[in-house]
């Protein structure tokens, strides 16, 4: 049987000649099983963050600076404190722990104390009786500043003076791979920079502080990675790991590591300082202000080729802004760097890249981060050499495409279904849409609407190609391992395990493995808190591979141990036996019974652990067995560009995946339209603007997210479905890597109506004027 995928994208199935036709299952993998959480979701009853409330509780406020560089001279809290209602104050002499933390290295404080590093940062903050009160105290602070010049240019942080105590240079790789005498025939070059691109989640960071009896504290917070976040706030509280416990609560949408961890460890003190149970909900323009964003990255290229358009060798320089601290962007570039020439077959590459620290917003992991800035620039000079080759921009690109067995510039071999030729194919060969003057119904549908500014005569259609890639789970030596529980008692299984359901699906995954493996349909997914063992953070596909293979090998033992007295009993091996849609059958059909009566007052249990095969960290080359895994996506834009005013219209979205295997169809498709809709937003509308550091409108009217009216059909033309040997299931992660190749695909496509570089994502209107003089 073939798994493909039809035009409106959902997966069908073609039974071979003769085969009976079996009615559709309605549990287990493969099956479009909807979430449990949606009727939740949807009618507004779904418990989030900021809907809870506890006995005797209290509102915070954090004092956030209002500059992007400046020395603290004072700090003043008397008149916040004799507010009438405020309960408490806390600035860094209340820090009885680490005073500083992190995601991967321990440089940014939980309140600034000598210098302030980036707009926004927190300086104080205020427990009160009201909401209201907890911001007009908070206001009341007073802080005397020394202003400084403020470092915003990444290329001046390599010659400024030291922002912070570990210097301004966070990490340099420079990777050489081949021969650096080799030139090719032809070689073009390019500067290319990409934006700040913020998360933007539905709902602004939030969270509830529960002080406990023995001295400890709960924190109630959409957290993605419950154990990280309770290991850095015992460290800031100087408590043990056991006296602190993180509850995650409904996540209102995330693009990776999105939580604010300066929101979550002021309110712990609060609550360890007063006593009570402390809540805060962050205004968006807080939430703007306080978590990571995109890196900002400056890329310098130079590609060299044969006559023949085959490549020959990559030059590239690559500068990620980091922001004030480092966070990830170590891993960030590590991407970036090793993903630098794409999906394609590069025998030579020279490729060096600096994260550096800057007086900008912080920088860190969102969804597809150092892909998708480098995919950008290496398609563009895919294009650059299509055109000065005089070949089709598709025919270049199909005679350097990488296949399973081919070396990556980190010298890694790639061992997983890497089937980019065919999926470049599926693209090109699926039908275009029609133009508007083919369906005058169509015309309000051009760039500017109907009663627009614009001429309908000045629109010229384009048509762009890109290839992306990711890689999976964590990389350079991380333990990716995660723990899982199943329990089943009588007809009811709980899968308890702490992968955070962060909108990627995890928990109906969960259901799915438990029904596939023990045949119960009702199959219940614990809450989540640290008294659970760890399962990692929810990023990069983590959960699928790692806790989904965890889930499954749980269920596995408990089959085992269902199974076990029957084939005691009948005398043969539990492999002589299987399950499917709820019945237990041996191999000879002498057994046939029901799981639910084989369960009949039984309670079983097991736990086990997933980890995939170890990697190891890049050499001082930028070489090295860094990733455990690949995933590949080919889009196709289609835009049409009014070349007098610059509007562009995204006209249509045509996508190519390598998915591994599908294991929730309309889960599936839903992830891989919002990657492309995330996608659309880089390439033409998302920016976080800064002026001399300071966020320029850090709200949802300054900061342009694509609407449904941005966002065309997308048409998901192919799924290749060859299993990743190593992975369970054979699955690969889904929502990264349309999110990565977009946006090199719609600029493809401005390049091509306009016939202007296209060098600057998001693209200004600018980019896509043209003298029709």
């Amino acid at each position: 049987m073939t798994g493909i995928a039809d035009g409106a994208g959902a997966v069908t199935a073609t039974p071979a000649a003769g085969t009976p036709v079996q009615p559709p299952s309605t549990m287990g993998l493969g099956v479009s099983l909807p979430p449990t959480d949606s009727a939740a979701k949807t009618s507004g009853t779904f418990p989030y963050a900021a809907d809870l409330w506890a006995e005797g509780l209290l509102w915070a406020a954090v004092l956030r600076a209002p500059h992007p560089h400046a020395r603290i001279v004072s700090i003043d809290t008397k008149q916040a404190v004799d507010m009438p209602g405020v309960r408490a104050v806390v600035t860094h002499t209340d820090v009885p722990g680490d005073a500083s933390h992190g995601r991967r290295v321990a440089d940014r404080p939980v309140f600034a104390k000598d210098l302030v590093r980036h707009h926004g940062e927190p300086i104080a903050a205020v427990a009160a009786d009201h909401p209201d009160t907890a911001r007009l105290a908070a206001a009341a602070i007073a802080v005397e500043y020394e202003v400084l010049e403020p470092v915003t240019d990444p290329e001046q942080a390599f010659s400024a003076e030291p922002l912070h105590p570990d210097g301004n240079l966070v990490r340099h790789i420079p990777l050489a791979f081949g021969d650096p005498d080799v030139v090719g025939e032809v070689i073009v070059e390019g500067l290319y920079r990409i934006g700040r691109q913020d998360p933007a989640p539905i709902g602004a960071e939030a969270g509830l502080a529960v002080p406990r009896p023995d001295g400890g504290v709960e924190i109630y917070t959409a957290s993605t990675d419950p154990h990280a976040d309770r290991d850095l706030a015992a460290a800031c509280f100087g408590l043990e790991p056991e006296r602190v416990k993180v509850v995650v609560t409904g996540v209102p949408g995330a693009m990776g590591e999105r939580e604010d961890p300066g929101m979550q460890l002021p309110l712990g003190l609060l609550a360890l300082r007063t006593g009570h149970p402390v809540k805060l909900a962050a205004t968006r323009e807080e939430s703007f202000l306080g978590h990571a964003h995109r890196h900002p990255t400056l890329l310098r290229y130079r590609h060299h080729a044969d006559s023949q358009g085959k490549l020959v060798k990559v030059e590239a320089q690559i500068l990620l802004d980091s922001g004030a601290y480092a966070d990830s962007s170590a891993d960030t570039l590590a991407a970036a760097v090793s993903f630098a020439c794409g999906p394609y077959v590069v025998p030579h590459a020279f490729i060096e890249g600096w994260a550096v620290r800057t007086n900008n917003p912080p920088s860190g992991h969102v969804r597809g981060e150092g892909a998708m800035q480098v995919c950008a620039a290496y398609e563009g000079q895919m294009d650059k050499l299509a055109a000065k080759l005089g070949l089709d921009p598709v025919e270049i690109r199909m005679r350097n495409v990488m296949a399973t067995g081919d070396l990556l510039p980190t010298g890694q071999t790639v061992t997983c279904p890497a089937p980019v030729a065919e999926l470049l194919q599926a693209v090109r060969d699926a039908p275009l849409p029609t133009l508007p003057k083919d369906d005058p119904e169509e015309e309000w549908l051009l760039p500017g609407g109907l009663e627009g500014a614009g001429d309908p005569a000045a629109v010229r259609r384009g048509v762009g190609y890109a290839l992306g890639m990711v890689h999976m789970l964590g990389a350079e030596g991380r333990d990716e391992v995660s723990t899982a529980t199943v329990k089943v008692t009588g007809p009811v299984a709980t899968v308890i395990c702490a992968a955070v359901e962060t909108g990627q699906g995890f928990t109906t995954l969960a259901r799915q493995i438990v029904q596939d493996v023990l045949g119960i349909e009702e199959v219940h997914v614990a809450p989540i808190d640290t008294d659970q063992p760890p399962a990692g953070p929810a990023s990069r596909g983590r959960h699928t591979w790692v806790s989904g293979g965890a889930v499954e090998r749980a269920a596995k033992m408990v089959r085992t141990q269902l199974l076990q007295p029957l084939a005691h009993t009948f005398g043969m091996s539990t492999e002589l036996l299987s399950i499917a849609d709820g019945k237990i059958t041996s191999y000879d059909g002498v057994l046939s019974t029901t799981v639910e009566e084989a369960l009949e007052g039984k309670e079983l249990w097991a736990t086990a652990q997933c980890r995939p095969h170890p990697t190891e960290p890049l050499d001082e080359t930028g070489q090295g067995d860094a990733f455990v895994g690949l995933a590949y996506c080919a889009v196709r834009a289609v835009v049409d560009v009014d070349i007098e005013i610059g509007a562009v219209r995204v006209v249509d979205m045509t996508v190519a995946q390598d998915v591994g295997r599908v294991l929730n169809p309309r889960q599936l498709k839903a992830r891989i339209e919002a990657g492309v809709a995330q996608g659309i937003g880089a390439a033409l509308t998302e920016n976080l603007r800064t002026s001399r550091g300071v966020v320029r409108h850090p709200d949802l009217t300054g900061y342009a997210l694509p609407t449904a009216l941005d966002i065309p059909d997308v048409r998901i033309v192919k799924l290749v479905e060859e299993r990743d040997v190593v992975a369970p299931f054979g699955a690969k992660a889904a929502s990264a890597v349309p999110v990565v190749t977009t946006p090199a695909a719609v600029a493809a496509a401005v390049r091509a109506a306009t016939g202007r570089p296209v060098n600057r994502l998001p693209i200004r209107p600018q980019a896509a004027v043209v003298n029709r003089g």
